[in-house]
Formats: structure tokens, sequence, C-alpha cells
């Protein structure tokens, strides 16, 4: 929908207040004036997963109905404080993706190192074992893209940060985010279980 074709404030105001007094078609009406415009110019562009996207979107306007009657005009439209919940929401997926990478990190590492280092009283052979693992482990690296055994190592071998990694790669930190997932990916496919 182009400017030319959205509601007067006062328009929309009629239409808000239908909406908060419960109204499914005037909150069906916000949808169709802002939905689409939102989709585009604030949340696919912060959030270029469509699928993600998508979800957002959805999740904007389930909370926006829900706390519709909170929502004051104030000569402003309506389209603002759906923008910042979209934004708020594109934030908690950003957010999402950052813990689930940390936490494959940590899987990955766990299980590829862990192996390697042990707390328990070590066995006479464990100076073979550990020495098996690190074979284990350099032959999975090489079996895998050299770019993905560059990030593994940096990160896990080496305990760099993200930031120092992504530089070392030459890549923006979430480039780094999404190579070190896939080189973690990878990795289990060739390291022996």
């Amino acid at each position: 929908m182009d400017n030319s074709q959205l509601p007067s404030l006062e328009e929309e105001k009629a239409v808000v207040k239908s909406a908060q007094l419960g109204d499914r078609q005037a909150a069906a009406q916000l949808y169709y004036w802002f939905g689409d415009r939102l989709y585009r110019q604030v949340i696919l562009p912060r959030l270029p997963v469509i699928e993600q996207a998508e979800d957002v979107l959805r999740d904007t306007y389930r909370i926006a109905f829900e706390r519709i009657k909170q929502f004051q005009s104030i000569d402003r439209s309506i389209f603002f404080w759906l923008r910042r919940i979209a934004i708020n929401l594109v934030i908690d997926t950003y957010r999402r993706q950052v813990r689930k990478h940390k936490l494959a990190e940590r899987l990955l590492a766990e299980d590829a190192l862990d192996s390697i280092t042990s707390s328990a009283e070590p066995s006479p052979d464990h100076a073979l074992l550990a020495d098996d693992n690190r074979a284990l482990i350099e032959r999975a690296l090489q079996l895998i893209n050299p770019r993905y055994a560059l990030a593994l190592r940096l990160r896990l071998l080496e305990d760099r940060s993200r930031a120092e990694c992504a530089e070392v790669l030459k890549v923006s930190l979430a480039t780094f985010d999404v190579l070190f997932h896939r080189a973690c990916k990878a990795f289990r496919g060739k390291y022996p279980p």
C-alpha cells in the first residue's frame, strides 16, 4: 500500500477505538493498512530471513491486539507503536540466535575436547587416548572446508573471541557466527562418535 492510500489520522483513531472495544473488523483494517508497510520497511530490512520476518509480523499483531487497550493515540499514527513492537521482536530474535550459537559452541567444545581433557583420574593409557583423540580431531578438521577448520581452531582450540575470529577471517561478526555454525555442523559429520 502506498502512502496515498493510508487513512487520515481521524479515520485511524476511529478504527483504533473500535479495535479497543473488541471489533475484529477494525483489527483487520489496521492489519490491512499497516501490515505490508511494517513488514517491508521495518521488519524485513532488519531480519532478512523470510520465515523469521513473517513470524515477527504475526507476533507484532498478536501482541498489539492483546495490548490494544493500552494504546493511547496522541496525534500520532498507531504505525509507530506497531513499529516499536516489531523492532523489539526483531531484537529478541537476534538475542535467541546468539544464545543458540553460544550453546552450539559450548556443545561442540564439550563433545570434541572433553575427551582430551578429563577431570577424572588419568588411566595408564590416558596419554595414548589423548593422542588418539587429538589425531581424530585433527583428521576431522582436515576433512572439512579449510575455512571452517580455521574458524574452529581459532574459536575452540585457541580460545579467541568471536570478534577476533571474525577479524582474522576478514568477515563481519554475524557472518562469522553463520560460518562457525556451519563449521560445527561439518565437523560433527566428520568426527567419529
